[in-house]
């Protein structure tokens, strides 16, 4: 068996190299690590021919996509003055990051566009719709982090393009638009989704996954009028009426983890979340401030207050550091013992929480911003409450013993409290200020970079920055395209920067 795995990896490299070229990455190592893990009934059928094309399962692919795609993004914590690092200067940390790669994308974009290859080959159209859903994922991220990117002409060496085009934001986000639109139309209760390690093959969840996804693009898309041929705001008005969304926490596009081989929770057992990594104070005094209880399962006590013997819902037991700061000033809050870790189970527990690209509270508080713009009728305050709720239900679900930190907690009591309560009849900003406020509060570990392009794009919460420091509205891109597409590139930063790749410009999503 050894053997032919190895025949298998030989094999697939150069092929996965030109695949990879088309996307104007080079190193397929990687990337072909997927093929190898298929059954051993496969392997057989593709050794009895080497020269036909190897086949996967869909369903195999399925769940190496979605376990890669639903990962915490812990970087984004730091940028979003959640946590800080003490052990050294964090470039998230001090808005200073600079060039990312297209690597983790393109392995993914790989993956999905053989997986939608093989239900082609099984006639199982829900595959493709999953495959879709999970390309609009990833462009729409890969474009937010960069700007323009190859899109019609990406992940196409098999085609011969291996230097493809960069297309503009614009024709990025309507084209993953139109994706998902199609995703909707071929999602159906008769073809079968094995594999499935986030909805158990629920085809049904899965549209709901799909058209809350469409919303969340299109909201943040808010400075735009027109997306190509869409109205953004009625083509959201359109889906928010006339398509099944989610409705519950149980409908939230999360992966659960497991304790088991390469199924635990992201952070489990890293070193640096029991060493070095700590709160911010922005953030928690978000919550000191509203007397809210969530706060008791993202943060520990600081040592002083556990020496003083004081209760874990006690709020002057937890103190952050200040993310502008330098890092050795936050490390002496330490050593006067009045700084909280993040709460050990983030890095303890391997099952911890689910991690969600799109759950049902964030979708509640784009419905509300939708409806404070006017985008949508009804009560924008009904779905900024839900969303609310919606946050509590969650950790009171998924936290071990959660009557350690809610008991006698009234969720209604806490909506109606001063710096929570919304109102219909507030001021625009205002209203936008508290959706953003809780919105922002429910992504501790979780929706990757949401919270950071939120603030972008609304200024909501206010982020503290340093004097002469601002935050970076984009990464540059990375060093493999300057030295393989960079035609394409030079052109595409004519068009939309001045040529100039830096971190401050400012992409087209956000002018």
């Amino acid at each position: 068996m050894k053997n032919n795995i190895n025949i298998i990896a030989k094999s697939h490299h150069h092929k996965m190299a030109k695949w990879l070229k088309g996307f104007s990455i080079l190193s397929a190592a990687f990337a072909g690590i997927l093929f190898l893990v298929s059954c051993e009934t496969d392997l057989d059928k593709i050794n009895e021919n080497p020269n036909d094309k190897p086949s996967v399962d869909p369903k195999v692919l399925l769940t190496y996509v979605s376990k890669n795609m639903f990962q915490v993004n812990g970087d984004n914590m730091y940028a979003s003055r959640m946590l800080i690092g003490t052990d050294g200067e964090n470039v998230y940390q001090y808005m200073k990051w600079n060039e990312q790669s297209f690597e983790d994308y393109t392995k993914g974009l790989l993956n999905i566009e053989k997986m939608m290859q093989e239900a082609g080959k099984v006639n199982n159209k829900n595959y493709a719709a999953i495959g879709k859903f999970c390309r609009a994922y990833y462009f729409f991220n890969l474009s937010l982090k960069f700007g323009s990117i190859p899109y019609t002409e990406a992940v196409k060496g098999e085609s011969g393009i291996t230097q493809p085009k960069y297309d503009s934001q614009e024709t990025v986000m309507s084209g993953i638009l139109s994706e998902l639109k199609d995703a909707n139309d071929l999602i159906n209760t008769n073809d079968k989704i094995e594999g499935d390690i986030i909805y158990n093959g629920d085809a049904t969840k899965w549209k709901k996954l799909i058209n809350s996804f469409r919303l969340k693009i299109l909201i943040t898309m808010s400075k735009k009028t027109t997306l190509g041929s869409y109205t953004i705001a009625t083509e959201f008005a359109s889906i928010a009426g006339n398509q099944t969304l989610m409705t519950s926490i149980s409908d939230n596009g999360e992966l659960k983890f497991a304790d088991a081989a390469d199924s635990r929770y992201t952070m489990f057992n890293s070193s640096g979340y029991g060493s070095s990594l700590y709160m911010a104070d922005y953030f928690i005094n978000l919550f000191k401030l509203r007397q809210d209880p969530r706060l008791f399962t993202f943060a520990a006590q600081t040592t002083s207050a556990k020496e003083a013997g004081k209760p874990i819902t006690d709020f002057t037991g937890y103190n952050g550091g200040n993310p502008n700061s330098s890092y050795s000033d936050n490390a002496s809050l330490i050593t006067a013992k009045n700084i909280s870790k993040v709460n050990d189970r983030f890095y303890k527990d391997a099952t911890n929480e689910p991690s969600s690209i799109l759950s049902y509270s964030e979708l509640e508080f784009i419905l509300a911003e939708a409806a404070s713009r006017g985008w949508i009728s009804g009560s924008s305050k009904t779905h900024y409450d839900n969303g609310v709720k919606a946050s509590f239900s969650f950790y009171q679900t998924y936290v071990k013993n959660p009557g350690q930190y809610f008991s006698g907690f009234d969720v209604n009591q806490y909506l109606a409290s001063p710096l929570v309560v919304y109102s219909d009849s507030d001021l625009p900003d205002k209203r936008l200020e508290k959706i953003m406020t809780q919105k922002y509060m429910t992504m501790f570990h979780q929706s990757q970079w949401t919270s950071y392009y939120d603030y972008l794009r609304t200024g909501f919460p206010a982020y503290p920055l340093k004097t002469g420091v601002s935050a970076p509205f984009r990464f540059r891109y990375p060093q493999t395209e300057y030295s393989y597409n960079s035609t394409n590139l030079k052109a595409a930063l004519a068009a939309q920067y001045g040529g100039n790749d830096n971190i401050n410009s400012k992409p087209w999503w956000l002018q």
